[in-house]
């Protein structure tokens, strides 16, 4: 059976969401989102597995893909290859049945939540080190994700913002997140000056760290975003997005008690890792990062803050101001225009080696 954390022994998240009272505008959504899958099944669409990069301990591993419909014809391997982010957000979700997830000798069976998407725990006898489970349902082919296995011996680990912090993409403006998000090429994206390099530089001292980047943007520019990261030399690893719309108690969902939620998860999870917080200055990327180092100040090896240039500073909405988080803060805190900047002062402070 699958672990599915806090949740009762007896209720599956699919339950926890038809028990649970919910806004207007999910209730609407998930009425619109039944019509849509009705249709498209009706046009002769079938399942199809979109799985994404996860990770996990000896014992269990985290569990993320989503499952839309797709013609019976596309290519296994159609959401690997480029997609306008548009035709992203206008897939058909799967909202109702299991995935039947096989890691080894071993198959759980896990619910599919709102959206299309599963987001759960299962048991798993892996090693340390990266490894490849297969994700299915009864009406699909198999899909293949990737997941790491964190050593428990490992103590360093490494979160990322992914806007602004390795890709200028001048959010949180409305239109400007619209247009990155809807129209932009992802070849138009540009990385961040030195971030790669900083990233890299971690990951050859720390060959065992895990690699998260965390992000309030939508599922459905995952495989977009994992082909920016490789494209541009960024270390693997999985992305923690979120599933856009309305939730059970709010019109919309709340991107930053997003992060909040997946950093507390990954000090439950992982509580012998100390993690190195990299964010920017233009969103809320500081005060979250201040909450948890208050909150959990053993699991945060240092706070690096990406400073955003004058002209993204204007397009993203001004700075904020880290000075109350950064005050009186149990952890060391740093602050650079790019990654050779951050890399200086880390190094200085002994948070990272040298090369």
């Amino acid at each position: 059976m699958a672990d599915w954390g806090a949740m009762s022994e007896t209720t599956s998240p699919a339950d926890e969401n038809r028990l649970t009272p919910r806004h207007v505008a999910a209730r609407v959504e998930d009425r619109l989102h039944r019509w849509r899958e009705r249709s498209g099944r009706r046009r002769g669409l079938v399942p199809t597995i979109v799985p994404y990069a996860s990770y996990g301990a000896p014992g269990w591993v985290r569990v993320l893909c989503r499952v839309v419909l797709a013609k019976p014809d596309s290519p296994p391997d159609r959401w690997s290859i480029k997609v306008r982010g548009w035709r992203s957000f206008f897939s058909v979700p799967a909202d109702e049945g299991v995935a039947i997830v096989t890691v080894g000798a071993t198959e759980s069976e896990v619910p599919i939540a709102r959206g299309g998407i599963v987001d759960a725990r299962v048991p798993a006898d892996l090693p340390p080190g990266r490894h490849t489970i297969a994700i299915r349902t009864a009406a699909s082919q198999e899909a293949l994700a990737d997941v790491f296995i964190v050593d428990p011996a490992e103590r360093f680990g490494l979160v990322s913002d992914i806007d602004d912090t390795v890709m200028v993409t001048s959010l949180p403006r409305p239109f400007l997140a619209a247009w990155n998000t809807f129209v932009v090429d992802e070849h138009a994206r540009r990385p961040v000056a030195g971030m790669a390099v900083l990233y890299d530089r971690i990951r050859r001292q720390h060959t065992n760290a895990p690699v998260i980047y965390l992000s309030t943007g939508a599922w459905n520019v995952a495989p977009t975003l994992r082909r920016f990261l490789g494209r541009n030399l960024y270390p693997p690893g999985p992305l923690l997005l979120t599933d856009w719309g309305p939730t059970h108690d709010r019109f919309f969902r709340s991107g930053r008690e997003h992060k909040r939620e997946s950093l507390r998860r990954l000090a439950a999870e992982f509580p012998h890792v100390r993690w190195l917080l990299v964010g920017d200055d233009g969103q809320h990327d500081e005060a979250i990062y201040g909450e948890f180092a208050r909150e959990h100040p053993r699991n945060v090896a240092a706070v690096a803050i990406r400073q955003l240039s004058v002209g993204e500073a204007v397009l993203a909405g001004g700075r904020k101001r880290a000075e109350e988080w950064e005050r009186d803060s149990p952890v060391r805190w740093f602050f650079a225009p790019d990654g050779a900047g951050l890399w200086e002062q880390l190094v200085a402070a002994g948070v990272i080696g040298p090369r």
